[in-house]
């Protein structure tokens, strides 16, 4: 990647939360810290069911008193009558920003082209929007929550340009960064094996959540069996859920791809026996190579 580029992202939609308890309602519901969230600060979190299992997840950045959650747009109305269903008593406004749109950024050295540090969730507010590292990984680039009517100008004024459909995606996917429910598996995928905890999605310091106590157990118990982690394909991309072989069994469930790049979840030990050598793993007649991700301490 070396042109500074900028790429809408149409599958994502956003969700607003107002009003004067909008942190202390998303704080007893996410797995992350959402004191930590100002107009210089943005994060990546999930909601989950009571039992620790994956619903949403999503980036909460913040502009003038009201919270933006940068969600999936398919999802985005079964995410607001979840939060709904919570609101209780609670004086909380939520909504849909149907006038912004969602943006990534990314090539080199966009994130000075952007004003921003490279320090993940670092954010700034620019023409009625806001502009955040990506909360995940830093070299992921920046991501932006603009008025849709005025994006453009905004972003080629800071000197990006138009990427390539689907130029974001190969991106994401060579850095072994998820995109929601594409991979990760509604009321069955936790959030440890989705590496929520190698990249900030989770904090272990702030007070009870939902779904907080199998998060936790995961965690102390060393529980973690299996990761969702890049691959190399040499063949046709697999669909989503086909079983990865090798030596006769079942080692892993392919997830989202695209080209000769995708992401896989993946059985720990199938990676410990193989010491240094190149695992191979089988979908069909496609051959896949997990390849582990810079940032994993895993």
């Amino acid at each position: 990647m070396t042109e500074r580029k900028y790429e809408q992202l149409d599958t994502r939609g956003v969700v607003t939360v107002a009003g004067k308890d909008r942190k202390t309602f998303l704080q007893g519901l996410i797995s992350n810290d959402v004191e930590r969230v100002a107009a210089d600060h943005a994060i990546w979190a999930a909601l989950l069911t009571p039992q620790g299992k994956y619903l949403h997840d999503f980036f909460v950045a913040e502009l003038t008193d009201v919270m933006y959650l940068d969600c999936e747009r398919e999802r985005l109305m079964d995410l607001g009558k979840r939060l709904h269903r919570y609101k209780l008593r609670a004086e909380v406004d939520l909504g849909i920003a149907e006038n912004f749109a969602v943006y990534a950024l990314f090539g080199d050295d966009a994130l000075t082209a952007a004003g921003l540090p490279v320090t993940c969730g670092s954010a700034r507010i620019v023409d009625g929007g806001v502009i955040y590292v990506d909360p995940r990984l830093h070299k992921a680039g920046a991501r932006a929550l603009l008025p849709v009517d005025r994006a453009n100008e905004i972003l080629e004024g800071m000197g990006f340009s138009h990427a390539k459909p689907g130029a974001y995606d190969a991106w994401r996917l060579s850095l072994g960064l998820s995109d929601g429910s594409r991979d990760l598996v509604v009321e069955k995928s936790t959030l440890l094996e989705s590496n929520f905890d190698e990249l900030h999605g989770v904090d272990w310091d702030k007070g009870c959540y939902m779904g907080q106590e199998l998060t936790a157990r995961t965690k102390y118990r060393a529980l973690v069996r299996k990761r969702l982690m890049p691959v190399r394909i040499e063949g046709p991309v697999p669909q989503v859920g086909t079983p990865l072989m090798a030596g006769g069994k079942e080692v892993g469930e392919m997830r989202s791809g695209v080209g000769p790049r995708g992401l896989a979840l993946i059985r720990l030990e199938r990676l410990a026996k193989t010491g240094d050598e190149e695992v191979e793993l089988l979908a069909g007649k496609t051959r896949l190579f997990p390849e582990k991700p810079e940032w994993a301490e895993f």
